[in-house]
């Protein structure tokens, strides 16, 4: 394997900076709730992989909700960078507990940190994503596993644990659900019979290798948010030409809408990749999601939005190997 060449490194590190900054999630409002106040998390290794332990944070609400409910949190990156202990995501997890959730952040292993996209071409590109996405939703899997069998110390309900995440954490994310449904190998380390409450996928995509995903089983409620100018993590599919890949959420969105599948599909016109940061900008979109789904109601809710607050950046021009490539 070739690492991440290091010239490439600072132009990525930069896109994330501007990403975390990119629309209201930096307003004050946000920075008042970023400063120390409340909950120090509890930090567990939940497996080892290579030799190497993977750790979660949990943070425990002072006031939880009455049906113990937690958000499993996975934090985006590209699958090269990015850790449960970045400010944006404690950030966040602060922010669930203070609305009464259990909050779990967790880390999983970077697959293309190794890979150097100056070597492979596209049709080698989606066996590496696939890989990456696989090892992403394994973990994921494992840390979910974990959390069951821990669940009575940490005051958790296993059947009211919510799966969120952004960018490269909400495709593994969805692909775990995916995997589940299916009863493929990602999705062996779950639990028998466990399937999450809810998947909340900031600017994720399902991987799959025959054609448009289908599930074997029904996928939980899934709260899809997209810009539909979004070439990172492509709106439709990527590649486009072939028929494994990387499948977006305009893909995803006529399978539920065909299979009668529960979701929420938002739309940000004209926006890009910028909708991964939204995270702390829609809580309230994303409680409303949540809380419907924990009660079981089913729900279809198909929007739209422009929205003149989320403002693009340069970095919605950006295309997918524009970023791996260092461009």
């Amino acid at each position: 394997m070739h690492r991440f060449p290091m010239k490439h490194f600072f132009a990525f590190s930069f896109f994330l900076i501007a990403l975390v900054f990119a629309g209201r999630d930096a307003d004050a409002a946000t920075v008042r709730d970023s400063q120390p106040d409340t909950v120090a998390p509890q930090t567990y290794e939940y497996v080892t992989r290579d030799g190497k332990p993977l750790l979660l944070d949990v943070y425990i609400s002072p006031s939880p909700r009455s049906d113990s409910a937690c958000v499993v949190f996975l934090f985006g990156g590209g699958f090269i960078m990015g850790s449960r202990t970045d400010v944006a995501v404690r950030r966040y997890c602060q922010k669930l507990t203070k609305n009464g959730y259990t909050a779990v952040a967790i880390d999983y292993r970077l697959h293309l940190r190794e890979v150097d996209f100056d070597t492979i071409s596209l049709w080698q590109s989606q066996f590496v994503f696939r890989d990456a996405i696989n090892f992403t939703a394994a973990d994921c899997a494992a840390a979910i596993a974990w959390l069951c069998g821990h669940a009575a110390e940490i005051g958790v309900s296993p059947n009211k644990i919510v799966l969120c995440g952004s960018s490269a954490g909400a495709i593994g994310a969805l692909q775990l659900d995916y995997c589940r449904a299916n009863a493929l190998p990602p999705a062996a380390e779950l639990p028998e019979g466990w399937k999450p409450a809810a998947v909340v996928a900031y600017s994720g995509a399902v991987y799959a290798d025959k054609g448009r995903p289908s599930y074997k089983t029904q996928p939980v409620p899934t709260f899809f948010l997209h810009g539909n100018k979004d070439r990172i993590v492509h709106f439709k599919k990527f590649p486009p030409v072939l028929r494994s890949g990387l499948y977006g959420p305009k893909k995803l969105h006529k399978v539920f809408e065909k299979n009668d599948y529960p979701h929420w599909f938002f739309v940000y016109d004209g926006i890009g990749h910028e909708v991964a940061t939204l995270i702390f900008y829609t809580l309230p979109e994303f409680e409303a999601f949540v809380d419907k789904s924990l009660k079981g109601r089913s729900m279809h809710y198909d929007a739209t939005l422009r929205d003149d607050s989320v403002v693009p950046t340069k970095w919605s021009k950006m295309s997918t190997f524009d970023l791996y490539k260092g461009k």
